[in-house]
């Protein structure tokens, strides 16, 4: 006896990914005759929730397949396999059903009726911004009283060294600010930015502001609330907008909230429990022993389900409705594992009624569909909660492929993608390559390892003129993956012009406007140039794969009987794709007919030729 199943074809499952709460969604194992003789007996279905039991459903039997109808009432993370007399039938490789002797389950994620998610967005790009190292508009600020701020010549290597207490104090400042940004609104134009991801720029310490001091106050040294109110009217006048780091569980130690250094006026939580906001923190020794993120005394951690500090956020006049009020395309919400589930339905509910096409953003740095954070599994793409999350799953994948040229590790991870996420949420993904916590993609490509404990070592590791050059043909290559792949292309700040970089802080170097490369920064103008020409494909667009073996990938991205075909060779073998009708090379930009002869260690991205009307 022979079955085929597999979740990511029609024939077998009605609704690819995810399904919406009490749509139909019809299931269907074929059977091939094993012989001359179909196999005669029953199949069942085996379904439970998260959590729950096993239900067990009858599946009716059809000329050459079995098959079942569900409508599912409830949102939820779901399980299911396939049982006939004496065995199992679950998910095996890439998704396609096998025979096993313990049951591997596939996963359906059901969302709630109605989710949607932001359409400006989808078919875009995103640029990530750490601010202070982008770009420097005027001339350098003097340094900080007592040395609070240390102020750094652009381009010279970040301070990575720790002090005599052990601490990194992240207070060396480069003096890149808001009106820098929008100096090179231009030049994010050129390459086909529409939304910029800045990390935070709310009043901090340190620079890399993850330690917010005043969330109601764009950071001194970044500008003032009329150089944000500039760069976000002058970004849309360019069809760009702003999504801002929303960091809400914890604050900084020296801030107006907790104040433990009485460098503010007012009453902070470390001073007195008579403070305002005494309730937001936990306290288990008054006032030197306090809740902390990671254990990091300057980053108290923020109890997110006090009352007033929910007020604080969502209220009328609260922290996210202030922003929004400016014109802004969303948040992007640090480390949400640690955002309980009730809070994120609530800020949800806050954006969408202030600004409804507003973008949710998560950091999840696994699978967001079946998440289990701090022992609770999360609901994050159930429809109440994020829009989309980074796609650290797929970063890793595409590094996996461009370093060892197996692309198996890339069709696991999109299979699973597919499979699990509701099309909505895949295709508002934050594809990465690099961010700000993680080493460059070029120096990584470049095959540079780097242990985050040695970071005198890693400051050192730079790549050699050939080493250089194999690692930008490769980043092109990857970069083809993120930008033709579900989900939106989003560019860390310089992996466009081949910065390089270990673990953070070495990542978040000044970018290099003296020494612009060229030939990179006109590729990805390109891949920027494709996506506009061609954004509904990738803003709404199926994903099919038609071949892979090895080094090779063939995919196709269609919407509406129109199909764009990526092709990605890091293999030294060559092969030909038969054409069944002309076709348009984009990167070589010629017309195509009968075959296309793939040499080794390339890619490319062919189009359907749409005909000109003749002039008369």
């Amino acid at each position: 006896m022979r079955l085929y199943y597999n979740p990511l074809d029609l024939a077998c499952k009605s609704i690819v990914g995810a399904v919406e709460q009490k749509s139909r969604l019809d299931l269907r194992v074929f059977e091939y005759p094993d012989g001359d003789d179909f196999f005669a007996g029953e199949m069942q279905l085996v379904f439970f929730r998260d959590g729950e039991g096993p239900v067990r459903f009858p599946m009716q039997k059809k000329e050459n397949c079995f098959s079942i109808s569900l409508k599912i009432p409830k949102t939820g993370l779901y399980f299911y396999y396939f049982t006939v007399p004496g065995r199992i039938f679950s998910r095996g490789r890439l998704q396609e059903g096998t025979f096993s002797g313990a049951p591997a389950p596939w996963q359906l994620t059901v969302y709630r009726k109605g989710f949607r998610t932001p359409d400006w967005l989808k078919g875009g790009v995103l640029y990530q911004i750490f601010p202070d190292r982008f770009r420097r508009f005027g001339e350098l600020p003097s340094e900080g009283e007592n040395g609070k701020r240390r102020m750094r010549r652009w381009g010279d290597l970040p301070d990575f060294r720790p002090n005599e207490r052990g601490e990194v104090l992240n207070n060396d400042f480069f003096g890149g600010n808001l009106k820098g940004i929008e100096e090179k609104l231009d030049y994010l134009s050129s390459l086909g930015v529409t939304a910029i991801y800045l990390n935070p720029i709310f009043e901090a310490f340190s620079n890399h502001r993850y330690d917010t001091g005043d969330f109601f106050k764009i950071d001194e040294l970044l500008g003032t609330v009329g150089d944000f109110r500039s760069l976000v009217e002058s970004a849309g006048r360019r069809g760009i907008r702003l999504i801002l780091d929303g960091v809400f569980n914890h604050v900084g130690a020296d801030s107006v909230y907790f104040n433990r250094f009485g460098n503010y006026p007012t009453l902070g939580a470390f001073q007195s429990p008579d403070s305002p906001y005494f309730s937001w923190f936990s306290f288990r020794e008054f006032p030197e022993k306090y809740d902390c993120w990671w254990g990091i005394e300057t980053l108290p951690a923020i109890r997110e389900n006090d009352r007033s500090y929910r007020e604080f956020l969502f209220g009328e006049n609260g922290v996210l409705r202030h922003w929004l009020r400016f014109g802004i395309g969303g948040f992007r919400l640090d480390v949400v594992d640690e955002l309980p589930d009730g809070f994120l339905r609530e800020l949800r509910q806050c954006v969408k009624n202030e600004s409804p096409d507003a973008a949710i953003l998560g950091e999840v740095w696994e699978d967001a569909s079946d998440k289990i954070s701090y022992g609770v599994r999360r609901q994050y793409l159930q429809g109440e909660e994020l829009d989309g999350t980074m796609n650290y799953p797929l970063k890793d994948a595409i590094l996996d492929f461009a370093v060892t040229g197996n692309c198996e590790r890339l069709r696991e991870t999109l299979f699973s993608l597919l499979d699990h996420y509701p099309k909505e949420a895949l295709d508002l993904a934050m594809n990465v390559l690099s961010t700000h916590d993680t080493p460059r993609i070029l120096s990584l490509l470049g095959r540079k390892t780097f242990d985050a404990a040695k970071k005198e070592e890693a400051a050192s590791v730079r790549l050699s003129g050939v080493e250089r050059q194999r690692a930008e043909e490769k980043l092109k290559m990857a970069a083809l993956l993120q930008f033709t792949l579900p989900g939106v292309p989003c560019v860390y700040y310089g992996d466009e012009n081949g910065m390089e970089g270990g673990p953070d802080p070495l990542c978040r170097g000044c970018f290099d406007w003296e020494h612009l490369r060229e030939n990179l920064i006109g590729y990805y103008r390109k891949l920027g140039k494709i996506r506009a020409e061609h954004r509904e494909i990738f803003a709404k667009g199926t994903y099919r794969e038609i071949f892979a073996a090895g080094g090779i990938l063939v995919f196709e991205r269609a919407l509406a009987g129109n199909s764009l075909y990526v092709y990605v060779n890091n293999s030294a073998q060559k092969f030909t794709i038969s054409l069944d009708r002309p076709l348009f090379e984009e990167f070589a930009e010629i017309r195509l007919e009968g075959t296309l002869s793939v040499e080794g260690y390339s890619y490319g991205l062919l189009s359907e030729i749409v005909p000109q009307p003749s002039e008369n």
